[in-house]
This record gives structure tokens, sequence and C-alpha cells, in this order.
């Protein structure tokens, strides 16, 4: 059988804010059976799930494509010589199995062929988010209430109970977090390089998927010497990570030259204002028009 090569799955441990009360409901549909032969789907060495080409040395222990490289050619359970053998019969039989999405113990209720599980996953509405804090390699995941108190304690975030703002900021690269509507909006302001010159960039981000962050609109205003910047739009789900945002330039944008303009004074010290707002769209099911909605 002549099957696309797949990289194996991780089932690491995460931390992860969120209920399980479906776990028993998913689970009491895959039966002893299944469970057996999934559990021969895992690789002795990662303990991931397996996909192919799923290899095997002679005396027909299995191991993914992944570890194969790692183990110097030498099987991990018998330390025969390797050759290139395909457990094709394994393999086979993996495309008869249908199993929960990983993510199951979150709450997705789904059940998948095993080779299109992966796909799934990977869109998942119930896989966890990454930390949106800017500027760092932070690999924390989690539920959006575990990565609100992450941001507040480990990095030290401002958090903000309010669907206004009005910030000057003397430095690029502040954090906020504003709390309304019973959601979570991370704000961003930071200076990058665009073209030739440098830029000021601000934007929202909504916490949570994209679907709920289009029920959302902000607004962002800089000014200064009776002139003024304004910016209206959608924050854009922490799906999208921050470069990705700042690069599709999905927000308000400073020439250098023109925040000195704002700035004031000498005009050599940064010294912005940013104002803002955040409302929720309450979309009329008769006309279909947009109203905003400035309550919290």
């Amino acid at each position: 059988m002549e099957t696309e090569s797949m990289d194996c799955e991780s089932y690491g441990t995460h931390h992860f804010s969120s209920t399980t009360k479906t776990h028993a409901v998913v689970t009491n549909t895959v039966g002893p059976a299944a469970t057996s032969v999934y559990e021969l789907l895992e690789c002795p060495v990662c303990t991931f799930s397996m996909y192919p080409p799923i290899h095997q040395c002679q005396n027909g222990h299995t191991f993914c494509s992944t570890c194969k490289v790692r183990v110097h050619n030498r099987c991990p359970t018998c330390r025969q010589e390797l050759g290139d053998i395909r457990c094709l019969a394994l393999e086979k039989v993996a495309e008869s199995l249908e199993l929960p999405c990983k993510y199951f113990n979150l709450g997705c209720p789904e059940i998948f062929p095993y080779y299109s599980k992966l796909k799934h996953e990977s869109l998942c509405n119930f896989r966890p988010y990454g930390c949106p804090y800017a500027g760092s390699e932070c690999g924390v995941l989690g539920g959006i209430p575990f990565l609100v108190a992450h941001l507040r304690d480990d990095h030290k975030v401002d958090m903000h109970a309010a669907s206004t703002f009005n910030h000057r900021y003397v430095k690029s690269n502040p954090r906020e977090v504003f709390h309304c509507f019973g959601q979570y909006f991370c704000l961003h302001f930071e200076a990058f390089q665009l073209g030739m010159g440098p830029v000021y960039m601000a934007f929202l981000r909504f916490m949570g998927d994209e679907e709920e962050a289009r029920r959302y609109s902000y607004s962002l205003e800089v000014g200064g010497s009776g002139r003024k910047l304004t910016w209206e739009g959608t924050p854009r789900s922490i799906r999208d990570s921050h470069r990705k945002v700042r690069d599709s330039n999905d927000g308000l944008i400073i020439q250098r030259n023109m925040a000195l303009f704002f700035s004031g004074g000498d005009r050599k010290e940064l010294k912005l204002r940013v104002t803002g707002k955040i409302w929720k769209e309450l979309h009329s099911p008769d006309s279909g028009v947009c109203m905003p909605n400035m309550s919290s």
C-alpha cells in the first residue's frame, strides 16, 4: 500500500483550563478492541501515535519514521539491525479505526477515521491556545482563563476591566489586556521596520476563536498638535500570531516622523497617546443590519 508520509502525533501534557464533561461520552464509543489496536499504533520510543510510513525490524517490532532516524539503525526493542521494512499490515488496520479527537477531554465530541484525525486536530476549535505575549517565544498552551492568569502572573501584563483605553506610550512595546463583554482582548503597540524606515503599529487581538472575534469591533486613535489618525476594525483571534497580524498591516500604522509630531515637544522623544474603544456588534435578525453595542 502506497501511503503518503505523515508525522507522528504528540499527545504531550500541557496546561489546559477546560471542562471534561464530554470525556465519558466519547470514550464509551471506543471499544476495547479499538483501544488495543490503538495501543499497537503507539511508538515505543516517543510514545506518540504512528502514521505511515510505519517501520518494523525483522522481528516485527514497530516504530515511527521519526524515531527510525533517532535509533541509529538499531531496533530499540531487540537491538537487531534495521532494514527498510514497512509494516503494511498495521498501516492497513489503522485505516479501519475510528477514534475521538485528541482534544475530547477539552470538549470536542468528534470521532474520525485514524488518518483523518491529524487534519481535524490542526484546526479543532477545542485545541489549546498559544500564549499571546508578543516579543517572546513563550511556548505555554492552555485555555483562556489559564492564559489570562499566565499573562498577569508570569509576563506581568497590565490588566484593565474596561472597554475604553487612553494610554500614553513612552516605550515601544507595552502589552495590555482588557476585560469587557465577558471576553479578553490584547492591545499591542510595537515598533518595527517597514520598507526603509521605522514605523509604530497598534492593533487588538481577541482571546478566542476567529468566529467569535468577528462579533466585536474596535477603534484606535492617535493625535496631537491639532491632527489625528484613526483606525477601525475587527480584532484578530490569538490563533493568529502577533507577527502574522503585524505583517498583514491589520492595525493602526504610524510613521515615525508622524509619531514624533504627535508626541509634541522637541519631537525627538516618543510620547504617544493612543485612545480607543471596544464594542460588541448587534446583528438585527430581520434586517441584517449591524448596530454597535457600547455597553459592557
